[in-house]
């Protein structure tokens, strides 16, 4: 599939590039995409959550009255969960959240994520570009340039570049990856990918190992 390169003017240049089929153009796995979702999720959950249940809470071990003759129920001490500032029954305690995943599902995940985006028509080439700083209002410009202000974007680079990094960390819907680090999370968050030239033959690198 052939796409033409924009550059940050958001003009269409002369050049185009070749989007391979078997990366941007297979038959979906929604269940793929599911499971790598999923697991990317899952595993930003830090399972620090921790209550203390009767035997962690301090205080008297007295029983509060006698077991019968009061006329009320029976109790324990002051730990007892009933009570106001007494234990927690089955509170949540400290867990790892985190899952593994089979390779080959990962990257059909990614495929799949890729090739809907392409149907769609939601993947924008630009020509490869620097910041000589960083910059929010220069990186604002270039969605501006391409009508992609509005939308949430994923600009994918192909390989570490600190000014465009931070140049759109103020930006709420703007993020930035390199392509080697691209996850099917990101792909399907986004409403439009816009992927440097640079950056499809890293992707398709990376996706084809």
């Amino acid at each position: 599939m052939k796409v033409v390169v924009h550059n940050i003017k958001g003009k269409e240049t002369s050049k185009k590039v070749d989007l391979k089929k078997d990366i941007f153009g297979i038959e979906p796995n929604d269940h793929a995409i599911y499971l790598d979702v999923k697991q990317y999720l899952v595993n930003q959950r830090s399972g620090t959550s921790k209550t203390k249940e009767r035997g962690e809470i301090t205080g008297s071990r007295r029983k509060i009255r006698k077991q019968k003759g009061s006329g009320m129920a029976r109790v324990g001490d002051i730990k007892n969960p009933i009570f106001r500032g007494g234990g927690r029954i089955f509170g949540p305690k400290p867990r790892d959240y985190d899952s593994k995943l089979n390779k080959k599902v990962k990257r059909l995940a990614r495929k799949s994520a890729l090739t809907y985006k392409a149907k769609d028509n939601n993947i924008i080439v630009l020509e490869d570009f620097t910041f000589d700083t960083p910059k929010t209002k220069d990186y604002l410009n270039i969605l501006n340039n391409l009508e992609q202000a509005n939308s949430k974007t994923l600009m994918v680079l192909p390989e570490a570049n600190a000014n465009i990094v931070l140049s759109s960390n103020n930006l709420k819907k703007a993020k930035v990856v390199m392509a080697s680090n691209l996850c099917t999370y990101d792909i399907m968050n986004a409403n439009t990918l816009l992927i440097l030239e640079g950056s499809v033959k890293e992707i398709e690198e990376t996706l084809n190992k």
